[in-house]
């Protein structure tokens, strides 16, 4: 007998709190689209009662189950914001197509709006990071002198590549080009190496951090 083949899947991406994990499978691919999640599930605006968003926009993927968890030891505050009766937040922010898949676009705290517009910080760094002179990429969002957030990225830049004004210059084109214009960085910083966690993840809320503390 010929052994049935296995399905190839590219991406693959869980949550410890209700236990559930959505995958995508290789024929499926268009530009990683992840899901349909396995558990009755939708993308709500807090602000808005956890209303279900319609199509093409982001918000926040709340699921529910019989996998969920129901707190956090000793943590009530983050009890009370993550488990709202039978739903659970994920802390991930989501936009649904048409046909039902789901595409990540960042962790809730490390989103931003400008404009009025969702920002996600994995956008702008794929546009930097296209350009041959950047290695890696690391984007927050950073008030400007009229209390207004805009994208702050810093870099770490190919050997052979120096951070002067004219390939600063370049890359926030570059990112107008292939990210849109409201998403450029308007301050770009060149670093020896980013923040990271022992995973390899990088650390936005210390990036973040600084920039607060720099400010007061």
């Amino acid at each position: 007998m010929r052994r049935p083949r296995s399905p190839r899947y590219l991406e693959y991406r869980g949550s410890l709190r209700p236990s559930l994990a959505c995958s995508s499978r290789a024929r499926n691919v268009v530009t990683s689209p992840e899901g349909p999640p396995p558990r009755e599930s939708r993308r709500a605006d807090r602000g808005a009662r956890c209303r279900d968003l319609g199509d093409g926009e982001i918000g926040e993927l709340v699921v529910r189950g019989p996998s969920a968890g129901e707190g956090y030891w000793n943590q009530r505050e983050k009890s009370r914001r993550t488990f709202a009766g039978e739903w659970t937040h994920t802390g991930d922010k989501y936009r649904r197509d048409a046909e039902g898949y789901y595409y990540y676009c960042g962790r809730t705290d490390d989103m931003f709006k400008v404009s009025g517009m969702w920002v996600s910080p994995f956008d702008v760094e794929a546009a930097l990071v296209s350009h041959e002179a950047v290695l890696e990429a690391a984007v927050i969002g950073k008030e400007d002198a009229d209390g207004l957030v805009k994208p702050k990225a810093f870099i770490v830049l190919r050997n052979g590549f120096k951070a002067d004004d004219g390939l600063l210059e370049t890359l926030k084109h570059h990112v107008k080009d292939k990210a849109g214009p409201w998403k450029f960085p308007r301050w770009i910083e060149a670093r020896e190496a980013l923040p990271r966690t022992a995973t390899g993840k990088i650390q936005r809320f210390k990036l973040r951090e600084e920039e607060l503390g720099a400010g007061r």
